[in-house]
This record gives C-alpha cells, structure tokens and sequence, in this order.
C-alpha cells in the first residue's frame, strides 16, 4: 500500500514539474501558455507533494530525493512569479487615505457574462458603489437594454454590444471626449479609447479591451499583440492613462510584464493582494483577469474585489487620487532595445498568423 501510495506521489509531482517548466518554453501554443494561469494553485499543491514525501519517508530512496530536490527550486519559482502580487512586496501605486473630491475616480469593470441574465444584482451593485466610471465587457443587446436605466446618472455612454461575448460598454459620469471603438486585431473584438475629463479638469487617456484568451486550437498571438499594441500607443502618446478591462490574462505572465514595461503603466495589485477574480464560483482556482492599470502619478484610495452577481468572473473597484499625475505629459520610464524588440515581435507574429 505504502509503495503505491508513493509511485501515485511520484507521478502527481512529476506532473507539477512539467507544468512549471513548460511556461518557460517561448511561444505563443495555448497547451503551453495555459500553465501560466494557475501558477498560485501549482505552488500550492507542490507544497503538499514535498510534505507528502517527507512523511512517506520518500527522501531514503533515489527516486523520492530526485523528486524532492526538483521540486524545491520548482515550488521557489512559482512563489517568484506571485509573490510580487502580495503584501510582501512593495507597493507600486502608493496608497493616500484622503483625495480631493475634484481629484478623484471612482472606477468599476465587471464582466457581466452574457449568458448571465441577473442584471438587476448589477444594477444594484452600481447605485450601491455609486462608480464614476463603469466599463462592461461580454455585453450584447439585452445587456445594453438592463443597464438603460443607468443612463440618467450616467449620460456619457460607449456602446458596442455583440452576441458573440466581446460586446463592451462605457458607462460614465464624467464627460468623454475623442472616443473611438476600434478592431486592433479581430473585426469581431472591440476596444475603446477616449479621453475621461476630471472635475478639477485633468484629461485621462482611457482605454477598454478584451481579448481572446487561449484555448484549443488558439493560441495567445492576438490576445498578446493587442495587449501589447495597447501599452506601446500609451507610451507614445505620454499622457496620463488608464487601462482596463478582462485581458484573459494573468498578472504575473511575460505578456503582461512586457505590457507594463511598454506602457510604463502600474498595476495596483502589486504590494497588496492577488485578487482573483475568475472563476467566480471556485475560490481555489481563481487567478486574477480582470484588471485596471494606471500611469505613475496616481494613488489608490480603495481596491476591492465585490460579490458575485451572477457572472463567471467577479467586478473590481479601484478608487483612485488623480492629485500628484501631471495633467499634461507623462514620462515613463525608459525601456531598453530588447523589450524594443520584444514587443515589435509580438505584434509581427500575430499579424503574420492574420495574413496565414
């Protein structure tokens, strides 16, 4: 019992070292990028194999140190890679605990699921939180009718729902202005850009995507490349910036980190919490999807991961303090010829995918 007890502990490690090695691999091929989501749960159950074979005494035996000693530096990447997005880490967006009234932007995104029809619990959820801005992703038209109502608060409102769960919404309080829906990749994925006016009158370049995450037969190529079109437009136009929505993508993927080093964008998670936000309904798989970036300058007042409301992926609320972002230009910091070229790669790759 106890031998076959350990070739099942042997074979289960294995299996994680193969997960952790796997997203190393450089490319785009969704069997491999998918293991870049549940690095949190990997490390986790890497834990509980190494506490497994100490007790089975498996350290005695070749095959049981073998295992042990691949696993240790295996378990050490993983907590690498997520535990920037803990309190053990610093903050990048620091935290202010008073915003002038003027100065500050209450900002909610939620995936509402299209097949989801509890639109009352998101109404409800939006009177609550009472949000300045809110951006909805998977929208079509009978979302676009529930959240009508919203519209008397809510005049300033960018609408383009789909039925084929890529539809988006804008919904704000404060003006827009220079707004455009465009196709960065796909002409069945919509983004936004616009331009949020402030009450004390500072300008913020807002941005909306969702891409299309891995799957069989998918690989990440358009999902990256839209991401990554994002954060190099951001940087050129060097304007104080907001980024947000569902990038079916995790915090601490190579996709992302080289989104934030072309934007020169920060995400607020970092030095607080890790805030998974899919799948809503099982608290131990969840990784983190669902996002709002902002430029140097910013400082978060509140961030909170609110209850479900009927979707597959849980809304977030960021409160931010627009009062140390200078209103005109924002100087990112400088990123060097590799991640130069890291990024026109991306972007080549999936256009020439397009063009195959």
């Amino acid at each position: 019992m106890g031998q076959w007890v350990g070739r099942v502990v042997w074979a289960f490690g294995s299996m994680l070292l193969i997960a952790t090695l796997l997203p190393v691999i450089p490319t785009n091929e969704w069997w491999v990028r998918i293991f870049d989501f549940p690095r949190a749960q990997i490390a986790a159950l890497i834990a509980l194999v190494l506490v497994a074979v100490a007790i089975l005494g498996m350290f005695r035996r070749r095959t049981g140190l073998l295992l042990g000693v691949a696993l240790v530096p295996a378990l050490t990447y993983q907590l690498i890679r997520i535990l920037p997005y803990t309190a053990m880490a610093n903050e990048k967006v620091p935290s202010i605990a008073v915003c002038a009234a003027d100065e500050r932007l209450r900002f909610l995104e939620a995936n509402v699921l299209q097949s989801n029809r509890n639109a009352q619990a998101l109404l409800i959820m939006v009177r609550e939180q009472r949000p300045d801005v809110l951006l909805l992703t998977e929208t079509d038209a009978w979302w676009a009718r529930q959240v009508a109502p919203l519209r008397s608060a809510y005049p300033h409102v960018v609408s383009e729902p789909r039925g084929n769960t890529y539809g988006m919404m804008l919904i704000s309080k404060l003006p827009l202005s220079g707004t455009e829906v465009r196709y960065l990749f796909n002409p069945d994925v919509p983004s936004i850009r616009t331009e949020l006016a402030l009450p004390s009158g500072k300008r913020i370049d807002l941005y909306a995507v969702h891409p299309k995450p891995p799957k069989p037969g998918r690989d990440t190529a358009e999902r990256d490349a839209e991401i990554v079109i994002v954060g190099r437009e951001v940087r050129r136009r060097a304007r104080p910036a907001i980024v947000a929505g569902d990038l079916n993508d995790v915090a601490w993927s190579d996709t992302t980190s080289l989104f934030q080093e072309a934007s020169g964008l920060l995400d607020p998670r970092v030095g607080r919490t890790l805030m998974p936000t899919f799948p809503a309904d099982l608290p131990l798989l969840r990784w983190p999807l669902d996002y709002v970036f902002v430029s140097p300058g910013f400082t978060l007042t509140r961030m909170e991961r609110l209850s479900d409301f009927g979707s597959d992926h849980l809304p977030v609320l960021v409160e931010l303090c627009a009062a140390a972002v200078e209103p005109a230009k924002v100087v990112a910091p400088k990123i060097d010829q590799e991640t130069r070229e890291e990024v026109r790669e991306t972007i080549n790759e999936a256009r020439d995918e397009a063009r195959d």
